[in-house]
């Protein structure tokens, strides 16, 4: 069954939108006690008294709005906004000399809250906006603009552009890792989908190519059709771009096409494979060496523990279908008479697969070579694989000695974006 990619989506202004909620709460009862106890300093202190009978069910039935982006409108910035305002203005006019002096006004730090609302819904752009309203009505309640109130204005805006800049700059890094994270999962399903067209169609187009030339007349030709399908295809799942069809005359009729990395033809080994493989499915656990199994034969030695293997079915089928390519290259480059060797070994947290043979080796730069040329059994069907389940794909290839393929898969899925990379 096909693994699907999930892309979580994160909101890095949330935290902020819960900071503002406990700002707001923390501040009103700040108000309420600053004017508390200078209550009787108030000329007219009903005027406190009604301002704040508004201010505090105004902040206690708004909670909802500054819980996040989506209900936090513009409308409702422009009453919060407006609720402030209104407070500084009517300061002196409840009768407190220090409010015209330099002392605090009726909603006190209170005004910063409604500022950073506009700040974190759009912006700098919007803080700037709120700050320098703000900043006027304090100019306005206090007659005139003295150095403390100066001060305190660009302080004001200041914070709150500069948190407007910073949340700006948050949802641009967003947006940025939201597409990495899209980007990686499309390549990850391509990987896989290009895994499977290596192991299924492509063996069949060079099956076809190889008998076709054999058999010879109007076989030919569809053996030529085949193999340059396969070329085709090939340089698709690669990325690169097609190559051109070639036409009849192109070539004399009956000459072989030779495929770019033709797999072997699908036999009884791997077909059984994927049966075994197949059955496993229903379960949540299977054991590797019933998978393994059908790999054995006159040219292939398996050895195996005597105790089952137990591994999550889905990663037991890769990791049979990873040995299976590997043995496809020892049949493809090594020759049918090549012999190939299987060991299995089950460790406390990982599962060990070797596949070992006796050909010539590959030649130092070819596996390179090999992938830019769209060939891809080792850069996709092995060590993509692998790759995908957490786990290492390591190849050690000495020419004339042979070549041997190391499969390490840990018992325990490793966490996403932790998972071991191919050596």
């Amino acid at each position: 069954m096909a693994r699907r990619e999930r892309v979580i989506r994160m909101s890095v202004e949330q935290p902020l939108w819960r900071a503002l909620m406990a700002y707001r709460l923390l501040t009103m009862v700040y108000a309420i006690g600053l004017f508390a106890s200078a209550y009787e300093q108030y000329g007219r202190p009903w005027v406190g008294v009604a301002y704040l009978a508004v201010l505090v069910p105004w902040t206690l039935a708004t909670l909802p709005q500054v819980s996040g982006g989506v209900r936090c409108t513009k409308r409702f910035l422009t009453a919060d906004l407006t609720v402030a305002v209104a407070g500084i203005l009517l300061s002196p006019v409840a009768g407190h000399e220090r409010a015209i002096t330099g002392g605090s006004t009726l909603p006190s730090i209170w005004t910063a809250g409604a500022v950073l609302a506009w700040a974190i819904k759009g912006g700098w752009r919007w803080a700037a906006t709120a700050s320098a309203l703000v900043g006027v009505a304090n100019v306005i309640q206090r007659g005139a603009l003295s150095r403390s109130t100066a001060h305190n204005v660009i302080l004001v805006c200041i914070a709150s552009i500069a948190i407007g800049y910073v949340v700006e700059v948050a949802r641009a890094s967003e947006r940025t890792l939201a597409r990495a994270l899209e980007i990686q999962a499309a390549t990850r399903e391509r990987e896989r989908l290009a895994r499977d067209i290596h192991d299924s169609v492509l063996q069949v187009l060079a099956m076809v190519q190889r008998r076709g030339t054999a058999l010879g007349g109007e076989a030919a030709e569809l053996g030529r059709m085949a193999g340059e399908q396969e070329i085709a295809l090939r340089t698709l799942v690669a990325g690169g771009p097609a190559p051109r069809p070639r036409t009849p005359g192109d070539d004399a009729p009956g000459t072989r096409v030779r495929p770019v990395d033709g797999p072997a033809e699908p036999d009884a080994t791997g077909g059984a494979t994927r049966d075994a493989a197949a059955d496993a499915t229903g379960d949540d656990t299977c054991d590797l060496r019933t998978l393994l199994a059908p790999y054995a034969s006159g040219h292939v030695t398996l050895s195996e523990p005597g105790t089952a293997v137990s591994l999550p079915a889905a990663t037991a089928r890769e990791l049979a279908a990873a040995v299976g390519a590997a043995l496809d290259n020892v049949r493809r480059h090594a020759g049918a008479g090549a012999h190939a060797w299987i060991l299995l070994e089950d460790e406390p947290d990982a599962v060990l697969v070797t596949v070992r043979d006796d050909g010539p080796g590959i030649p130092e730069g070819r596996l390179a070579q090999a992938e830019g040329e769209g060939r891809l059994g080792v850069a996709q069907s092995i060590r993509g694989r692998l790759r995908d389940l957490g786990g290492t794909a390591e190849l050690i290839s000495v020419p004339g000695q042979g070549t041997e393929v190391e499969l390490n898969v840990p018992k325990q899925p490793a966490p996403r974006g932790k998972a071991g990379q191919p050596r």
